[in-house]
């Protein structure tokens, strides 16, 4: 009744109004506006009541997803503000960085410093060889940005939107990086580029990145044949073209390997035994899953005890390393090492401790050296590998270098440490898996380049041969 009497009043009230005032606008149906208007403004202020009931898990998934719209919407508007206010500097800057490029066939692109050694074989060739490149880095700490040459020219990109926002519109025949994602993200194929190459930096599967990392490039350079298999598999299954797949071998360990040696004949004696620890990060790496079951009779064993958390850790788990560091604090034989370069502490050690981190070949292939490996329940699902039938390279190589740490054995970590290193007997295994994962070792700066100007030839012919 009441909102029967509300319309009725609105109706007369209209009537009487369009009486005193003849020229008042209608409205389509010929109300006029302002009663429109009234009408609104009396349906929403009317308290009638209604009765309704919602069980709390429907509730809260509905305001779960009414919070997530309002959040969304906010999210892009402000990103938007903010990208209108930047895009004068962005096209001013786009335009530099592209005009530095123009007539360059190569362009590389680095995510940062950590990644210098993989390229810096591969631009002192196409610098000997008088080919014109350019190296973008969104780091300004990236060593490359100091190289000197009227052929290979640098420039900083900047990260997140502004790189992007290169990234998107480069012009060049051969595009090299080691970022994977492109097309899955911001990070999308430039219409001007050609070919899009990717150069693995980690001697293990190249099925270990996040889903779809390789899909959309068109080549990809190897460090050892035994990385096929998977690219194959992905593609079979995922009905993608076939990628040219070029063993090149290890750029970065061809770098790391003069350096090692240099490392070990600078250090002075050691006395008595030194441990590295050295994991990966996450919810399945050493730190979050066993902490100080492991660490705690780690340091009172009395060795030297080097721990050098993955970079992300400091990031990702930064609760866990607090808590780490206040119950290590007490053992003067425990040190930290945040270093950009990781080859002092692993030429110190006699021993490492990890779990699947790739730094476990690094220590491997380049010291000779054994390693204690933490057993993983590894989640294959967010990487490329939940595709993959079968056991992966990666963890069944690793029972041949090291030997793994059961529950029991951490409570007499000193004693295993010991008995494994006083055993050394994986040598063998270790270069078994360096011939699979490090081929043409010291080649593999010229191999890339040989690689890169066949890959220049297909793109100009129009051909790809995989």
């Amino acid at each position: 009744m009441k909102w029967l009497f509300l319309v009725l009043t609105v109706r007369r009230g209209v009537c009487i109004d369009r009486t005193l005032n003849p020229r008042l606008p209608s409205a389509p149906g010929g109300q006029p506006l302002r009663r429109r208007f009234l009408i609104l403004v009396l349906l929403l202020c009317c308290t009638t009541p209604l009765w309704a009931y919602i069980d709390p898990g429907t509730g809260s998934m509905l305001f779960s997803a009414l919070s997530g719209i309002v959040v969304a919407v906010y999210f892009f508007f402000k990103n938007l503000i903010l990208k209108l206010k930047s895009l004068p500097r962005l096209l001013a800057g786009r335009k530099d960085r592209i005009s530095a490029a123009a007539g360059r066939p190569f362009v590389i692109y680095s995510e940062g410093r950590q990644y210098w050694n993989v390229f810096l074989p591969i631009i002192e060739e196409l610098d000997r060889r008088g080919l014109e490149t350019i190296y973008y880095t969104s780091d300004p700490e990236d060593p490359g940005l100091q190289w000197k040459s009227p052929i290979v020219a640098t420039a900083l990109l900047g990260k997140g939107h502004a790189a992007f926002f290169t990234l998107n519109a480069l012009e060049a025949q051969v595009c090299l990086m080691t970022t994977p994602g492109l097309e899955v993200y911001h990070w999308k194929r430039s219409p001007k580029a050609g070919r899009y190459v990717h150069i693995l930096h980690a001697p293990n599967d190249a099925t270990l990145y996040r889903l779809f990392g390789l899909d959309y490039y068109d080549a990809v350079l190897l460090n050892g044949d035994f990385q096929v298999s998977g690219i194959r598999e992905l593609e079979a299954k995922r009905g993608l073209p076939a990628k040219n797949l070029i063993t090149v071998g290890s750029t970065y360990l061809d770098v790391l390997k003069g350096k090692a040696d240099a490392m070990i004949a600078s250090l002075p004696p050691r006395d008595g035994l030194t441990v590295l620890v050295s994991p990966s990060w996450g919810p399945s790496g050493l730190l979050s899953k066993y902490g100080m079951d492991l660490l705690g009779p780690l340091a009172q064993a009395g060795m030297q005890i080097i721990l050098r958390p993955h970079p992300q850790s400091w990031l990702s788990e930064a609760l866990v390393l607090e808590g780490l560091q206040a119950g290590l604090a007490p053992y003067p034989n425990v040190e930290w090492d945040r270093d950009r370069e990781n080859l002092r502490s692993m030429a110190r050690a006699d021993l490492m401790i990890s779990d699947f981190s790739g730094i476990i070949f690094d220590f491997s292939f380049l010291f000779s050296r054994p390693v204690l490996y933490t057993e993983s329940d590894f989640d294959r699902r967010p990487y490329d590998a939940s595709d993959i039938d079968g056991p992966l390279w990666t963890f069944e190589v690793l029972k041949t270098l090291g030997h793994m740490l059961a529950p029991e054995d951490l409570a007499k970590i000193g004693e295993v440490v010991k008995s494994v290193v006083a055993r050394g007997e994986t040598r063998q295994s270790i270069e078994a898996a360096k011939a699979q994962a490090w081929a043409f070792p010291g080649e593999a700066g010229r191999r890339a380049v040989d690689a890169l100007e066949a890959i220049q030839t297909q793109q100009r012919s129009g051909h790809e041969t995989p």
